[in-house]
């Protein structure tokens, strides 16, 4: 899909009265709108983070402490937002992160993501906890560009199964999640005594694998909260390391992506552990309160890589000013979270596409502002740090 970014905002200011009606354009908008249609545990459940939820906060105010420096008298007539990840050209350095249960969100569930970004032509990475299956997201998505995320669990058969499911249904690289063995301390959540997984919501690949249903003493339908429990037994998984990943590597030839990387020296190890790309990630601030920013990790991160796996980044992201930057610093390509979480409760498919739409526009119109025509000329000097 094309997307013009002069087109899209003259069309909103030509709305006139009807303005009113449009869905939102910010993400204070899209959050406040969220708010109002959930419940609070499920709303919660998404906004919320570890502990006092600084990790959250820093993500976001990492952003501020660099500040772009434009070039001007640059022509800036064709804009070129596209990127090449692991031989696939994607029209904007964009993708759908990994989140799960996105049924509290909205009855489509996984669904609606997953046939957005089909139909906007950037990949989405399904979440090991979707409540859809990964066989029914991949039927909606068609050819569409898709990666599988796991939480590894301790069963390697199962860690096999997962793996091999999705090499069948057409996804095209599988996504480690490492910093997620145990569940953070999410004060939010626990005010509300809500874990969605306990009901059901999120366990769609687990409750639909033939080898995770074989450990299990009653099937699913029989008893959920026995079966949720026992998922959630697979994913603390407080014994994978180094060697386990080593495990993993060997069970795909698919792109391998490690996602929960913020120390420089993990990245070191993963690469000599064989992945193919590195996601720089602290779980939107909801595992580890106090955690250094995504944004502050990415450039040590890019210096000890030097180019030459892919390195993405999560957690914070809000803006297109955010995305120049990321890029700037050492992204191929970001992931976007808690934007589209909340686009999906306000207006389910429509809201994702909608929310991603301005997100590229604004990205666009921010480099082309800057002096850059194309996001392959976007590098460090982009960039200045204030104090």
């Amino acid at each position: 899909m094309t997307i013009h970014s002069e087109d899209l905002q003259m069309n909103i200011y030509q709305s006139g009265d009807e303005a009113a009606k449009l869905l939102p354009v910010s993400f204070d908008q899209w959050e406040n709108q969220a708010k109002k249609v959930l419940a609070a545990a499920p709303f919660g459940y998404v906004h919320g983070a570890a502990g006092a939820g600084d990790t959250e906060r820093g993500n976001v105010e990492a952003f501020q402490k660099y500040k772009i420096r434009p070039r001007v008298c640059c022509d800036i007539t064709e804009r070129d937002l596209s990127i090449s990840l692991f031989g696939n050209k994607i029209p904007f350095p964009i993708l759908l992160a990994p989140i799960g249960v996105n049924t509290i969100l909205h009855p489509d569930g996984e669904l609606a993501p997953a046939k957005a970004s089909a139909k906007l032509g950037i990949p989405y990475v399904l979440s090991n906890v979707s409540s859809v299956p990964l066989e029914k997201v991949a039927e909606a998505m068609g050819d569409s560009v898709r990666w599988f995320q796991l939480y590894p669990p301790k069963d390697h058969d199962l860690t096999k199964s997962f793996i091999k499911r999705a090499e069948a249904s057409g996804f095209t690289a599988i996504v480690v999640t490492v910093d997620s063995t145990l569940l953070g301390w999410r004060e939010t959540d626990l005010r509300n005594a809500y874990l969605p997984f306990l009901t059901g919501h999120g366990m769609g690949n687990y409750f639909s694998d033939p080898v995770f249903c074989s450990s299990l003493k009653e099937a699913p339908d029989k008893n959920i909260k026995a079966a949720a429990l026992k998922a959630l037994e697979e994913g603390n998984n407080t014994c994978f390391t180094w060697r386990k990943l080593d495990f993993i590597r060997e069970q795909t030839r698919l792109p391998l992506l490690i996602k929960g990387i913020t120390h420089p020296d993990d990245a070191i190890m993963a690469l000599e552990h064989g992945v193919d790309g590195i996601i720089v990630s602290n779980h939107g601030g909801r595992q580890l309160d106090g955690a250094v920013a995504t944004l502050d990790s990415l450039p040590s991160i890019s210096e000890s890589i030097q180019g030459k796996i892919p390195i993405l980044m999560d957690s914070g992201i809000r803006r297109g000013a955010d995305i120049l930057k990321a890029i700037a610093l050492g992204a191929t390509a970001v992931l976007i979270g808690r934007p589209y979480a909340y686009a999906l409760a306000v207006a389910g498919e429509t809201g994702v596409q909608e929310v991603i739409k301005h997100l590229v526009a604004e990205t666009e119109l921010q480099l082309a502002i800057s002096g850059r025509s194309s996001i392959q000329e976007v590098d460090q000097s982009l960039v200045i740090k204030v104090k």
